[in-house]
């Protein structure tokens, strides 16, 4: 929290939202020590950004087509003060009214000012924790976003989703991303700590109908081909159709050979652009890494910067923490990581894109020699609910938890990842676990010409079709899913110019949704969250 910009006007209006009794005349000192009380910490888990739906007795009451209708004892919290908004089960009921053929309106068909409130509400309501705690990362987050429309589509996946909410209810359910775009693609370790290219965030993986993958990443194609190749539409439409070409016909492969579990992409079978990958991440050493990006002058921990944080004083908390992981989770601990000695702890700032804001710590393992050249790092990641959770038709396939969703899409979708990859509980927050590689990287879209766009592109499909055919082989499907996915699509061009064209309509609806955003956020719309006041 940036509690010395924050006024006391604001710090109050926060301690309002998450429901603290405070006397309005009470000191900026008063506030921040009731906002720091396990009250105030209590009234945060019961909120979205923490994990949790939000809907409890009080929650609103909708119709079929997703307007709220508040009863009598809603109207406020029960003991009268105001509660934070929230659509979240407005939208589930539209969502499920949608599934089942109802002719209900969904929020992409608002325009003029409709449509920019939606798209405020929405925003806030997907921050509302960290808007009301006043996190400096939060605001730091909506300036990016403000800056670049592929970072504002990247940051409001909701946004995105409850335009689609209850699509596609025809459409074979896979293990689905959940996220899918240019930049969700990258190097990472397998189990035995090699590198293989893949799908390198889970962070929004859920099951539901496999177009809603294709839809996100044409679009994300599409934004990307502008902002960072300046390309104009008919390149940029073709850049799309070339990944949801390179799906379809990879899933037809699939379809015939079952050969989706040893498709991984390592650097001896991989294309001639991801193999030059595969060499620019390989070719510094862990060393190096760790002196460059993290080791202190004398290699005995974390070095201080804006996006580092040391807090050495928290070291035997985290020792117990990650003892507590090794023994819950079955870990075998691989003998690079020597006996799991907790050498320095970090918080880590300004990380990610969607993530802004949320908690985040780097733990430095001691390797197993004492010249710390050979040191690991493991991430805790605080893991929040998916953004497709109560958008999607309904489904039996459901994985409990976020962190525990999150892991449970990195088993299935990477026949044999990073073995440290799991979850852990720890001061009332889920996290996620990872290695953070020395050799974890991405593609360079800025070095790509219109051809090698258009070949990552396609190659993006194909991976993303392997980590759907793997839902039937390791996820909670029970029956072969790459037969129903090719009978899905049909006529192939066909399937592939509606994806595109659904993607079209999506990227203009974000270039008009980022210009209002752009307009609200200069007027100081997202310093606040939405209250119920009646």
């Amino acid at each position: 929290m940036d509690e010395k910009a924050a006024t006391r006007d604001e710090l109050h209006h926060a301690a309002k939202a998450l429901g603290l009794d405070l006397p309005a005349k009470a000191t900026k000192a008063e506030v921040l020590e009731a906002l720091a009380s396990p009250a105030a910490q209590r009234n945060t888990d019961s909120h979205r950004e923490d994990g949790h739906d939000g809907a409890d007795d009080d929650a609103e009451e909708t119709d079929a087509g997703g307007r709220v209708s508040a009863r009598p004892d809603a109207a406020s919290s029960r003991d009268g003060k105001p509660r934070i908004a929230s659509q979240m089960e407005a939208f589930r009921v539209l969502a499920q009214a949608r599934a089942e053929g109802q002719m209900v309106p969904l929020p992409r068909m608002l325009t003029g000012n409709d449509r920019r409130t939606h798209v405020r509400q929405t925003i806030r309501e997907d921050h509302q924790l960290r808007i009301a705690r006043h996190n400096e990362e939060a605001f730091g987050k909506f300036d990016k976003l403000a800056s670049s429309r592929f970072s504002f589509f990247r940051g409001t996946a909701l946004l995105f989703y409850r335009d689609m909410a209850g699509d596609d209810s025809w459409m074979p359910t896979v293990l689905a991303a959940g996220d899918v775009h240019p930049e969700n693609f990258g190097v990472m370790p397998n189990a035995d700590n090699v590198p293989i290219f893949g799908i390198n965030d889970y962070d929004e993986v859920f099951y539901a109908p496999f177009t809603w993958d294709l839809k996100r990443g044409a679009t994300g194609f599409l934004i990307a081909a502008e902002e960072i190749g300046d390309y104009g539409s008919g390149k940029r439409r073709k850049i799309a159709r070339s990944f949801v070409r390179g799906y379809a016909d990879k899933v037809n492969v699939y379809a015939a050979d079952n050969t989706e579990e040893s498709a991984d992409l390592r650097r001896d079978n991989a294309p001639e652009l991801i193999a030059d990958l595969f060499d620019d991440a390989t070719s510094g050493g862990r060393a190096k890494w760790l002196t460059k990006k993290y080791y202190n002058e004398n290699k005995t921990g974390f070095r201080a910067s804006k996006k580092l944080v040391p807090i050495t004083s928290r070291r035997d908390e985290f020792q117990e923490l990650i003892d507590r992981y090794v023994a819950e989770s079955g870990l075998v601990v691989p003998p690079r990581a020597g006996t799991m000695r907790v050498k320095d702890v970090a918080e880590r700032r300004g990380q990610g894109t969607a993530s802004l804001g949320l908690v985040r710590y780097y733990v430095m393992i001691e390797g197993p020699h004492a010249d710390a050249s050979d040191d690991l790092l493991l991430e805790f990641k605080q893991a929040r609910r998916s953004a497709l959770d109560g958008l999607v038709p309904h489904s039996e396939h459901v994985v409990d938890g976020n962190a525990d969703r999150v892991v449970h899409g990195q088993r299935v979708q990477l026949v044999s990842g990073d073995v440290f990859y799991g979850s852990i509980k720890h001061r009332g927050i889920s996290f996620l676990v990872r290695e953070r590689s020395w050799f974890r990287d991405d593609i360079d879209l800025d070095d790509l010409s219109f051809t090698k766009w258009c070949e990552y592109a396609r190659i993006c499909g194909e991976v993303l079709a392997q980590a759907h055919a793997l839902s039937d082989e390791s996820g909670l499907l029970d029956h072969d899913v790459e037969p129903d996915i090719v009978d899905a699509m049909g006529v192939p061009d066909l399937f592939v110019d509606d994806i595109v064209r659904y993607a079209e309509e999506a990227d203009e609806r974000c270039r008009r949704d980022h210009d209002g955003f752009r307009a609200d956020h200069e007027l100081g719309a997202f310093r606040r969250i939405d209250l119920v006041y009646r």
